[in-house]
């Protein structure tokens, strides 16, 4: 049997942590049954984790942003998400080093705002990195459980990256709905646009104003939201797209917002996992033209730096519902090594300094959920 094409038989059950997913209908485990690996690429992975789901089993499934990345889909049996007061933070030592440093980023977005003027990328999706190594070690249920209380996003993770007891663990808070299906019925709310939050409520009023009115990042959203409305409209009966974006507000930053509402021509041919992959990479993580601006991510992030951030995190059951989010807001757990991802949209008039501003807003979210 190949490991990559059927699920295998977990070795053990969770060591360190629940597997959790809290959205919509939030969920526990305790337990992963059979573990599938396969790429994001797939043609046939929707196909291949619906056959192997069992009546009752939920497949929890994290999806790299390359689609020659790796797809882990855990088969588990879901439990009531019950909630847990955090611990006391444990009193540590952290090591932070930013990859690349702020002043090499800013030289990034610098030199792709030069290919947007002289190629055809409209957009890309510049992303950095923080390594935080920390003593004594975080354990993913001590950050799920402060991620649980603060909700800083609407979708909670927190999964193994493998089917091994010593598995990293991908651990996070989204604010973005990548794509939910229940029967016919589908919804997406991207999100693209974004501004830091401030503490002064007439300024974080003020920014949240301008945001909607900024030309620069309705230009943004209306890549996404077009990107989406032209893969769902072929399969659906209706599409409600709304012709202007909402403004919402996470812990760190305030989005543009556009909740995008469907009814499926053909259920039973397009499961949660099919609409994701349809969607997936949206220009809210990658750019326009989808090729293009993946090449140029290739070349000024370089090919190993996101792994799963960027891509999808959910659950699919036997009925090929779910519910699916984009893997923003997150950090990858092994040991004593924390690494965190955020990424900024670049358009032409962006500025370098307020992307690298932005993308230190965002990745706010997860330093202050371990306690830097």
């Amino acid at each position: 049997m190949n490991p990559t094409l059927e699920p295998t038989r977990s070795a053990s059950a969770l060591r360190r942590s629940p597997l959790v997913f809290a959205g919509s209908d939030p969920f526990a485990a305790d337990e992963v049954r059979r573990t599938l690996h396969a790429r994001t690429g797939d043609p046939d992975l929707a196909c291949r984790v619906l056959r192997a789901l069992e009546p009752g089993e939920r497949a929890v499934v994290s999806a790299a942003f390359r689609a020659d990345g790796p797809v882990v889909a855990h088969f588990v049996t879901p439990r009531e998400l019950e909630h847990a007061e955090p611990s006391p933070v444990e009193a540590r030592v952290h090591d932070v080093v930013p990859e690349p440093a702020r002043s090499a980023y800013v030289d990034l977005v610098a030199t792709a705002l030069d290919r947007i003027e002289g190629t055809d990328v409209a957009k890309v999706v510049l992303g950095r990195c923080l390594e935080v190594h920390s003593s004594p070690a975080l354990s993913p249920a001590e950050v799920t459980a402060t991620l649980l209380d603060r909700r800083p996003g609407r979708y909670v993770f927190c999964l193994p990256l493998d089917d091994r007891p010593d598995a990293r663990w991908l651990v996070g808070a989204s604010p973005e709905l990548l794509v939910r299906r229940r029967g016919a019925e589908l919804a997406s709310t991207p999100l693209a646009g974004s501004v830091p939050r401030s503490p002064d409520p007439d300024e974080d009023s003020r920014r949240a104003a301008a945001l909607a009115d900024s030309a620069k990042d309705l230009a943004e959203h209306a890549f996404v939201v077009d990107h989406i409305a032209a893969a769902l409209s072929p399969v659906c009966e209706w599409l409600e797209v709304p012709a202007v974006p909402e403004v919402l507000a996470t812990d760190s930053m305030w989005h543009l917002a556009s909740p995008i509402r469907g009814r499926l021509r053909a259920p039973e041919d397009l499961t949660a996992l099919d609409l994701a992959q349809l969607l997936h990479p949206t220009p809210a993580v990658g750019g326009v033209p989808t090729p293009t601006a993946t090449e140029l991510i290739d070349e000024l992030e370089g090919p190993d730096l996101r792994g799963p951030f960027g891509g999808f995190v959910g659950w699919m059951d036997a009925d090929g519902d779910g519910e699916l989010a984009v893997t923003i807001r997150a950090g990858v757990l092994d040991g004593e090594r924390l690494r965190l991802f955020a990424g900024a949209g670049i358009v032409a008039g962006s500025d370098p300094l307020a992307e690298a501003d932005e993308t230190a807003a965002k990745l706010s979210t997860m330093t202050r959920a371990v306690g830097l």
